[in-house]
């Protein structure tokens, strides 16, 4: 048996001439950079890529050699590109974004518009960020929202993006995909769900509540405990306050905020039923015009990736290389392509931040399609 210690200084020295191999790599990947930027030819050229992996890959006669040599130099490739990416922005080289930027942003005889009925969430989430006696109106459907900012007849919408406890509004994700809206701001409101009955109605009583079906899912310790009510879900967890005084049965119930049972005249018969106590839910205001305001600090984006493994860590590789703070991560069916996925990007950063450039520079090349959501 050959004696570790030499086996390892032959690794060691293997090693070093790897890195002087990389090094003296990495200087020619540079000057190939300067050519593309004299030239203007993208720093992605996946056909020569692809061809080059086969043809080193096959220099192997053994499939787990084989496989290791495409998955080391994929990355060595990748990492040669995100240098070619910094260098091309090093020399003024930016795609800029076709946002207008504005201190604040014009509130002034603005409409708004949210979904739901009187005493919703969303219209909690608008009268915190617009103000109390702000112009909103209320439409049935998130879609109607997307399509009245869309068609001028309102300036902002307010959309439900996520919870805390129940997750994602998947709707809305792929609303922003469907449309040509943006997000210009955000707003987070505490959720704290109310039980509300007809007066005098007592717990007891119910054998139905209406509800939205999330805040359905956020209050299951509650029905947990009352096994024989039924849950039946509706569009807004305002409409069940209001669907609860239209019927005026006293065995049904809804799940609300405590202002629907001031708005519909009904009775609280237990507070804050929700699991999570520190319940809150995330809003995002959407605008059809492409602006921001100049201090905006968080990007969303959302991008397809090719349906292969590793593509999606390759793009998320742009944020780690460039020192990118993620946020948030979410995917999505893309609706005409079974079992791929468009994924949902929340990052620190601005338009202008060199680091922000490359990394889009980069996913842009590099994934199947790339949408900037806003920037807020």
């Amino acid at each position: 048996m050959e004696d570790l210690m030499k086996l390892r200084e032959s690794i060691d020295e293997i090693d070093s001439e790897i890195v002087r191999l990389y090094k003296e790599r990495m200087d020619i990947s540079n000057h190939v950079a300067k050519y593309k930027i004299t030239t203007g030819k993208k720093v992605f050229d996946k056909t020569r890529e692809d061809e080059k992996l086969e043809k080193l890959s096959s220099l192997a006669d053994d499939e787990f050699l084989k496989h290791g040599i495409v998955e080391l130099f994929e990355q060595i490739m990748s990492t040669s590109r995100k240098k070619q990416y910094q260098l091309m922005t090093e020399h003024g080289i930016v795609e800029k974004e076709n946002f207008t930027e504005v201190d604040s942003l014009d509130f002034s005889n603005a409409r708004i518009v949210f979904q739901g009925v009187e005493g919703a969430y969303s219209q909690l989430a608008m009268k915190t960020y617009f103000g109390e006696n702000c112009n909103g109106y209320n439409v049935d459907s998130w879609k109607d929202a997307m399509e009245d900012i869309k068609c001028g007849k309102a300036d902002y919408a307010v959309l439900p993006i996520e919870n805390s406890s129940a997750g994602i509004v998947s709707e809305n994700y792929d609303l922003l995909v469907e449309y040509d809206n943006y997000i210009v701001g955000e707003q987070i409101i505490r959720i704290d769900h109310s039980l509300m009955g007809l007066p005098g109605a007592k717990i007891s009583d119910i054998r139905t509540v209406y509800s939205h079906p999330q805040a359905l899912m956020q209050c299951s310790d509650f029905f947990d405990e009352h096994k024989d009510i039924n849950q039946v879900a509706v569009r807004n967890t305002a409409f069940s306050a209001k669907k609860v005084k239209d019927d005026g049965d006293i065995t049904q119930a809804g799940i609300a905020s405590h202002i629907s049972a001031d708005i519909y005249g009904l009775q609280v018969l237990e507070s804050r039923i929700q699991n999570n106590k520190n319940n809150a839910t995330r809003f995002i205001i959407v605008s059809a015009k492409r602006v921001c305001r100049r201090d905006a600090d968080r990007i969303s984006i959302c991008f397809e990736t090719p349906h292969k493994s590793g593509a999606l860590y390759h793009m998320l590789a742009h944020f780690i290389y460039n020192g990118i703070n993620m946020l948030n991560i979410q995917s999505r069916p893309i609706s005409d392509k079974a079992w791929e996925y468009r994924f949902f990007v929340d990052f620190e950063g601005r338009f202008t931040d060199t680091a922000v450039q490359n990394a889009l520079r980069g996913i842009r090349e590099e994934a199947i399609a790339l949408k900037i959501l806003g920037t807020y």
